[in-house]
């Protein structure tokens, strides 16, 4: 009977297709606590790309959680510090990286600088990852990026792994209680004085007219990978491809920067990049082996076609 036939050759096709088609699969972000405080970390996806399931919570000094992130997403991360329910409103607010919902989730909102930021673009051009540090929204935690399992493109681990909070010029510094507590945050110069020479807009919106200032030079030199100012691309944009990665929160070693009178801080040295402390490494043991495929736009309409052709032929 030529029509079984027919009918069992494209059930083969159809589920070959099935089997073969190159399912997308996601990255695991492992977020890490390594601080001697709370973090609450927030999460924002990029102008078009979905939320994810949550969009913050809180991390418990030592604490990790680990999320799926969908293929092709970009989006931004980072941690907020001293947080608490308002008694008067009822509204979480958090004195550095708060998101402006009322609520631990930031629910499509960002960060309000300053910030330590952490940046993604999964399988951008020519399927690599793009991640970045930024210090240009300013600073307010340690924060380092490793990624795990990776193939292609240079898969270096990144961020600032030092405390700027104590050297932090003073025009730079955000004070709780009046100034007592010390500095919680830095501010970026362009948050600090609006002015277009330090935000790169207006006069000074290329590569050639918004050069690095003396107060972007004060992240860069203790944070060599992270972005410190809007050009700041070919010393801190990395790649990798098939990744997942973790971002900790205080990476070990954390080294205080300080200030000598009214002297910029001189170079803290970077975390050594090639090291990752052993609770990373358990948390993440399974990465190596994982791979994020490419999605095949034709497997959809070959597996319909065959479901068509098979339904037409069993009907006769």
């Amino acid at each position: 009977m030529p029509e079984a036939r027919g009918a069992a050759s494209l059930l083969v096709l159809f589920f070959h297709v099935l089997a073969f088609s190159g399912v997308v699969d996601s990255a695991t972000f492992t977020i890490l606590n390594k601080c001697t405080y709370t973090v609450w970390p927030g999460i924002l996806s990029g102008a078009g790309t979905a939320q994810l399931p949550t969009t913050g919570f809180g991390l418990q000094p030592g604490q990790s959680n680990a999320i799926s992130v969908p293929a092709s997403w970009s989006g931004r991360l980072w941690g907020r510090t001293l947080c608490a329910q308002n008694a008067t409103e009822g509204r979480f607010v958090c004195a550095t990286g708060d998101c402006g919902s009322p609520t631990v989730e930031c629910s499509g909102a960002g960060a309000v600088p300053p910030a330590t930021l952490a940046e993604f673009t999964l399988d951008g051009a020519g399927g690599l990852d793009f991640y970045d540090v930024s210090l240009v929204d300013g600073y307010n935690l340690p924060m380092w990026v490793v990624p795990r399992g990776g193939k292609g493109g240079n898969c270096t681990a990144t961020g600032c792994a030092a405390d700027l909070n104590a050297g932090c010029p003073r025009e730079l510094q955000v004070d709780v209680d009046g100034g007592g507590g010390g500095s919680v945050a830095c501010k970026s110069a362009c948050d600090a004085f609006g002015d277009p020479k330090y935000c790169c807009s207006g006069a000074y919106s290329s590569p050639a007219t918004c050069k690095p200032s003396g107060y972007s030079e004060f992240f860069k030199k203790a944070c060599p990978t992270a972005y410190s100012y809007a050009f700041d691309d070919g010393t801190s944009t990395f790649t990798c491809a098939s990744a997942d990665y973790v971002i900790t929160f205080c990476p070990s070693p954390s080294t205080s920067v300080k200030a000598a009178g009214d002297q910029y801080a001189e170079a803290a040295p970077a975390a050594d990049s090639s090291e990752a402390p052993a609770a990373l490494i358990a948390l993440q043991a399974s990465a190596s082996d994982r791979t994020r495929s490419k999605p095949s736009l034709s497997v959809a309409p070959v597996a319909l076609a065959a479901v068509w052709q098979l339904l037409q032929l069993l009907s006769h």
